[in-house]
């Protein structure tokens, strides 16, 4: 695949304004990031770029006074997750060291953890050391997965609806709109030993409109718009008393989720915050 690789310049520099940059670029089909001293460098596929997209998402930047400039060159041809992929993560835990997530090189020393994943990212996002990715995790070790039906939607790596099985889950089904991070999830999830109660599909949410599934529990960590556009979807497949939690998005996004939440007839139950991130359980009114 033939690559762009996109110089952005980001004033005032700021940690937040290059994430939030990430979050609304990734809508824009960008699927890898590195840091600069200016402010990032991300890697688009040149059939995907949409420079309109692009310049509408910057002109309405959600941080006022903040300016971003960018230029495009044709990217030289090669594996822009090898660094990572040979790099690796250390190992993160979860919890009161009730899980430990891992790359399977960086292994951990003397880990009493009860749920180990190993993740091996191949050009996917989620390998457990995200804000979201973790608060999600935390949210799944507090629920009652023993014997649920798990929908992972926009699910990267695969690392949420692993934990799920790892933690008594049914089934899970999974899908992404990237063919690489399919791909990576059904790799993840044959090395987790967890591949025969996990079904993975690549496409969007227009999937769920097929199906005849019904989920107990809808994990979605992807960004703001994408949820606020799917949250009917989720709604439509999730059973009685179903339960969604969903990340990717910042603390000041939580009201407009809420409020589509209530339209829909689900409630929010619980939140929880780290860095600016947010994570928010919602549920179905029971009468």
């Amino acid at each position: 695949m033939k690559y762009y690789e996109v110089n952005f310049k980001v004033q005032p520099l700021s940690q937040d304004a290059c994430d939030i940059l990430a979050a609304l670029a990734g809508e824009a089909g960008f699927e890898t990031f590195e840091e600069t001293d200016e402010g990032l460098k991300g890697y688009v596929q040149q059939a995907l770029f949409d420079a309109d997209a692009l310049d509408q998402t910057l002109q309405f930047f959600p941080m006022e006074g903040t300016h971003i400039l960018y230029n495009v060159t044709e990217a030289e041809d090669k594996d822009w997750n090898e660094q990572w992929e040979q790099e690796g993560f250390e190992p993160i835990v979860i919890g009161n060291n009730q899980m430990i997530i891992h790359d399977g090189r960086h292994l951990p020393e003397q880990s009493t953890a009860e749920i180990a994943i190993e993740i091996d990212a191949h050009l996917a996002f989620g390998t457990g050391t995200h804000e979201t990715t973790q608060m999600v995790c935390t949210t799944l070790l507090e629920a009652s997965l023993k014997d649920k039906n798990i929908l992972d939607a926009g699910c990267g790596t695969g690392i949420l609806g692993i934990a799920a099985l790892k933690l008594g889950a049914k089934h899970v089904t999974a899908y992404d709109i990237d063919e690489w991070s399919a791909d990576n999830t059904r790799h993840n999830a044959v090395i987790n030993h967890v591949d025969e109660h996990m079904t993975v599909l690549c496409g969007d949410a227009s999937l769920l409109d097929s199906t005849n599934e019904r989920f107990d529990y809808v994990l979605a960590n992807i960004n703001r718009n994408i949820l606020l556009n799917d949250m009917e979807r989720f709604r439509k497949v999730m059973t009685k008393g179903g339960t969604l939690i969903m990340s990717g998005f910042y603390t000041e996004d939580i009201p407009l989720l809420e409020d589509k939440g209530k339209e829909l007839g689900l409630h929010l139950i619980r939140q929880r915050e780290d860095n600016h991130w947010s994570c928010i359980i919602m549920r179905e009114h029971l009468k």
